[in-house]
């Protein structure tokens, strides 16, 4: 307790409304919500398949799913329609590639930025992020297409097409619910915005590195430079005024006036 007193006197924990520390917290935060939303995922659909022979019939099968959507490990029964036995039926698809990498990403993204965050509050190290950014477009992209993929994989009205049943024409097959969406849609948003924060984020560390620094000392020496040739210039040229007011009036105070050789006294009394 005396410790967090003395940190909070101290004011360590003011880099964090600075822009690269307030950003740091960010991508810890989104970090957690993409790879929660995308690795916690499990979902439901149900089809139904009504045989000719009502008690044959299953009007409600239910199909889950979940992370790391291999599909084609996930079965269920499903009626014949032909005497009294059940077909197993599996999915098709995996997905698991796309899924796991972009979980993979956002581990890795929060651990990063757990770490980054506590060594920007207590040493201020300067670090570039240039590679995590590339791996979120990457990671998110892939899964944006991974998610779409999947979704066609599980549509009931697709899925009902694998149960041999439904391909005769005198069963009939529905589908009675899908899966909910919103928490995967949400990870493809969070994979998105944390690109967006991690490339923003490119420029705050970037102004900390030695290479901009070096680069606004030579800006910084080139505009003294340049300043001081011109007040240097400045005075040169008004050293040479004032050089050129003075001979001018000592010449026309050293030189003697037409009055004095033509209408003066001196030469009146030699003319008499």
């Amino acid at each position: 307790m005396d410790t967090a007193d003395q940190l909070a006197s101290a004011g360590t924990f003011h880099v964090l409304k600075l822009p690269l520390g307030f950003i740091r917290v960010l991508e810890w935060l989104f970090a957690i919500f993409a790879f929660a939303t995308c690795g916690g995922y499990s979902g439901q659909l149900r089809v139904s398949v009504d045989c000719m022979e009502k008690a044959r019939s299953n009007l409600s099968i239910g199909i889950d799913f979940a992370y790391p959507f291999r599909l084609h490990q996930v079965s269920f029964e499903a009626p014949a329609c032909e005497g009294i036995r059940n077909e197993r039926v599996f999915l098709i698809g995996d997905f698991s590639s796309s899924a796991e990498f972009f979980v993979t990403i956002a581990v890795f993204a929060f651990l990063y930025s757990l770490m980054a965050t506590i060594v920007y509050i207590f040493f201020q190290n300067k670090y570039l992020t240039v590679v995590f950014s590339f791996m979120w477009l990457v990671s998110s992209s892939a899964w944006a297409k991974a998610l779409s993929d999947l979704k066609t994989a599980t549509d009931p009205d697709e899925v009902q097409f694998l149960i041999s049943a439904c391909k005769v024409q005198s069963n009939k097959c529905g589908s009675v619910h899908g899966p909910r969406w919103s928490g995967l849609n949400t990870s493809v948003v969070f994979g998105f915005l944390n690109f967006v924060l991690w490339a923003g984020n490119i420029w705050f560390v970037f102004k900390e590195t030695g290479w901009h620094k070096g680069a606004s000392r030579l800006a910084d020496g080139a505009s003294e430079k340049q300043a001081g040739t011109f007040n240097q210039q400045q005075t040169y040229n008004q050293g040479s005024f004032d050089q050129s007011g003075s001979y001018n009036t000592q010449g026309n105070y050293d030189q003697p006036s037409e009055y004095s050789q033509v209408g003066g006294p001196t030469s009146f009394s030699n003319q008499m």
